[in-house]
């Protein structure tokens, strides 16, 4: 069956708002590390008065993960939520000006575009507060089923199980994508996520998710144990792949009847891990829906992945594609 896009990613429209900041920052607002905090109105313009310089650009983790398969060449589509705002047109430019189709209707008269107030510290942890916004309203009705249909994998984050319309809209499009021969991939997103989903995480990798990413902490996480093996052998057909990173131990690609490892790829400097996971789907994605075999699809997304994290920002600052064709990938 032919397909007008490789993947339409369903999630929250973000701008990412990026500065660093010491350990005494984080402590002083009572920030908890290295996770993703969801604030209201007044702490996001609290917490903005309070950071230093700061970096604005579009993100979201599956817009993150749209602009990684768009630098491989990839074709995408995106489905989210913005507000009519300053924001909302800065993030509708952004991953339209990438070639990713973006033609859900903004909000009007509701609570204004989201924004994510990202610290980064030296040792390159990202600690993240975010406001959702106009995110809050992404609903069913904004699944086009036509695209999803027209999209070999739908790409769906877990951060969008925070709001109960957005449920919604993710079941539908599952629904859609199956009904029409295609396939389903989520990200787990973050520990404290899964945390907060755990069960209904289970239900959906083992009922409607095809391709599964997660790290090595978020899948024992799902499956409440600290041994990989017992997690891995837990995901292990509950999904067709799972693929599992583990930082610089590289990566395990989980499937029925095996297991293949990745190697990490090697990195000069260690600057900010926002959007590895992103962009390491945005890889193993982009090779899973040219045919590739699941060792080529790991190694394309260890080397966006790598790409990401030796500078500040979410998205890669080179073409992807003209990368891995330098390394042989």
């Amino acid at each position: 069956m032919t397909a007008a896009y490789d993947v339409t990613g369903i999630g929250n429209a973000i701008v990412d708002i990026i500065a660093q900041a010491d350990d005494a920052f984080i402590v002083e607002n009572d920030l908890v590390k290295g996770s993703m905090t969801l604030i209201d109105a007044d702490r996001a313009e609290t917490l903005y008065g309070k950071m230093g310089p700061a970096i604005e650009a579009s993100g979201g983790s599956a817009g993150n993960t749209m602009a990684g398969i768009a630098s491989f060449g990839g074709r995408g589509a995106y489905i989210g939520k913005v507000a009519d705002d300053q924001l909302g047109a800065i993030f509708r430019h952004d991953i339209r000006a990438i070639g990713c189709t973006f033609d859900s209707a903004p909000l009007t008269g509701g609570a204004p575009t989201a924004r994510s107030f990202i610290f980064v510290t030296p040792d390159a942890q990202r600690t993240m507060n975010t406001f959702l916004g106009a995110c809050v309203e992404l609903g069913p009705e904004d699944v086009d089923a036509a695209v999803i249909g027209a999209s070999k994998v739908t790409y769906m984050e877990g951060y969008l199980y925070d709001k109960p319309r957005a449920k919604e809209a993710f079941v539908k499009a599952a629904q859609a994508a199956h009904a029409q021969g295609r396939e389903v991939s989520l990200t787990l997103s973050d520990s404290f996520c899964v945390e907060r989903h755990r069960d209904a995480f289970r239900g959906l990798v083992q009922g409607h998710v095809d391709i599964l990413f997660g790290n090595e902490e978020e899948i024992l996480s799902l499956y409440q144990t600290r041994s990989l093996d017992e997690a891995v052998a837990a995901v292990r057909g509950a999904c067709k792949v799972a693929a599992i990173t583990r930082s610089e131990k590289g990566a395990l690609i989980v499937t029925a009847d095996r297991t293949v490892e990745v190697a990490a790829e090697p990195i000069l400097r260690l600057v900010d891990t926002t959007g590895a996971g992103d962009q390491y789907a945005a890889g193993f994605l982009y090779g899973y829906t040219q045919g590739y075999d699941l060792a080529r699809c790991g190694r394309l997304g260890a080397i966006a992945a790598a790409e990401v994290i030796e500078h500040i920002g979410p998205r890669p600052q080179v073409k992807l594609a003209e990368l891995a064709r330098s390394r042989g990938a």
